[in-house]
């Protein structure tokens, strides 16, 4: 009589094709989880080239030749750049906020902590600063140029306080990827 069954040598191939199939889904689960992951990451520093793109862009293009005083009563000319960021007096609305206020608003970019920073003071005139609003993070290092009649230059000291630059040059270096490179216009190029 013959006894139905499986003998040890059946059931360890069984057990075998069983780990293979399992391992085989786990490593497909992880590819899965580390392209979505990878996306992501990739997705939110598109994000930040287009925030930066978009809103250095837009308070370049409507700067204006504004001499404002610091909290001291100092005056500061209307646009003061170095390596490490720039300062501006722009004209319109505040594309970060919806609060009300004057037409005219003096704006900082500037390199801080890992991350390239976007400040806004509350008044043009004697007041500091507000919190810095975050435009990209996880970046190692930015250069700034500016362009003026004669050239590129890598501080923005002019003569006459209300000179503007006609255009400023930012290159965004991030921890990871590829460096960025942005020219924009100020004042519309005037």
């Amino acid at each position: 009589m013959s006894e139905r069954g499986f003998t040890l040598v059946e059931l360890l191939i069984a057990l075998l094709i069983f780990g293979m199939l399992a391992a085989a889904g786990v490593g497909l689960l992880r590819f899965s989880v580390d392209a979505q992951a990878a996306t992501g990451a990739r997705l939110d520093a598109l994000a930040a080239e287009r925030r930066v793109e978009s809103l250095m862009g837009s308070d370049t293009a409507q700067a204006v030749p504004r001499i404002t005083r610091d909290t001291a009563g100092a005056p500061a000319q209307a646009f003061e750049g170095d390596a490490s960021g720039f300062t501006l007096v722009r004209a319109g609305l505040d594309p970060l906020t919806d609060i009300a206020r004057p037409s005219l608003q003096k704006v900082r970019y500037s390199f801080e902590g890992g991350a390239l920073t976007r400040r806004a003071w509350p008044m043009l005139d004697g007041t500091a600063p507000g919190e810095p609003s975050v435009l990209a993070e996880r970046v190692q290092r930015i250069q700034l140029r500016y362009r003026s009649r004669e050239g590129w230059r890598d501080v923005w000291d002019p003569l006459k306080p209300d000179l503007l630059p006609r255009a400023v040059e930012l290159v965004v270096t991030p921890v990871r990827g590829p460096e960025i490179r942005y020219l924009f216009l100020v004042g519309a190029g005037a």
